[in-house]
């Protein structure tokens, strides 16, 4: 297989160490410029990807990523704020990360290296074939990953992943990849910058074109946001009050009593 890591490939800049802040500063902003384009290159990958969620949600299904060190990070975080923005049950996206919820903070040693143990944690949720399960790995080679979308396609559970390397071995083993291509790191290797980026632009678009099809967004507004501190309840009442004509004292009154805004205008609204 013609295969080639372009995330590890060496750096377009040299003598870093010799550059002023400035200058480092401006080549990472230059550096990054380039990744809204890679993705959206992979916008077709992308929308067949979210058809598929969207469907097996419709039915009952959950949505888990699966990945290690900063791309199981990142699945992590997007699938932690799907309840407090969306207002759905935490355990409809899941993000599950090799070597646990310790590997969060600090890196667990040759976890990534195991081939068997993503399925292992994904059993530990009950996966079955209304789920859909999409592997990220700036790579394209994690074995930790690869080795979960396998036995995911085993078990006729849809599959799909996110890469930043054109026919990576995780593309070729899951159903509906996903290739951002964004080159070689400013810092040789460091995928945790644009790959990471590009990582984080297209579980955004996932989860948040997954959660309107879903009906959880009315108009632009999150509608079934969790009222989890003050700005977020301020918010929920201005929301009330562009929906319906009352005042802030009113609008913070539905809000309270009925704990979301679309509850609380539709309890008016019936009123």
């Amino acid at each position: 297989m013609n295969f080639t890591k372009t995330t590890e490939q060496s750096s377009n800049y040299e003598h870093l160490e010799k550059m002023s802040v400035q200058e480092l500063l401006t080549n990472i902003n230059n550096e990054d410029k380039t990744v809204p384009l890679a993705v959206e290159k992979a916008l077709p990958q992308i929308e067949t990807l979210v058809t598929q969620v969207v469907t097996k949600m419709k039915l009952g299904g959950r949505l888990f990523y699966i990945g290690a060190g900063t791309s199981g990070r990142l699945g992590v975080v997007d699938a932690s704020e799907c309840p407090p923005t969306f207002g759905v049950p935490f355990d409809l996206v899941v993000g599950i990360i090799a070597g646990g919820d310790k590997a969060i903070r600090r890196a667990v040693e040759n976890a990534e290296d195991d081939e068997k143990q993503a399925w292992i944690d994904l059993k530990k949720h009950k996966i079955n074939t209304n789920d859909v399960v999409i592997g990220i790995a700036a790579s394209g080679t994690t074995p930790y990953v690869i080795g979960g979308l396998k036995a995911c396609n085993e078990n006729n559970i849809i599959t799909g992943s996110i890469s930043c390397n054109a026919a990576s071995p995780m593309s070729l083993t899951s159903q509906f990849p996903i290739d951002v291509v964004v080159g070689p790191e400013f810092v040789t290797g460091s995928s945790r910058m644009k790959a990471g980026t590009a990582q984080k632009l297209v579980l955004n678009m996932i989860s948040t074109a997954t959660m309107i099809q879903l009906g959880k967004v009315k108009g632009n507004k999150m509608v079934d946001m969790q009222l989890s501190n003050n700005k977020l309840v301020d918010r929920g009442v201005k929301m009330i009050m562009g929906e319906i004509p009352v005042p802030y004292e009113m609008a913070a009154e539905l809000l309270a009593k009925y704990g979301s805004v679309r509850k609380a205008v539709d309890k008016y609204n019936d009123q």
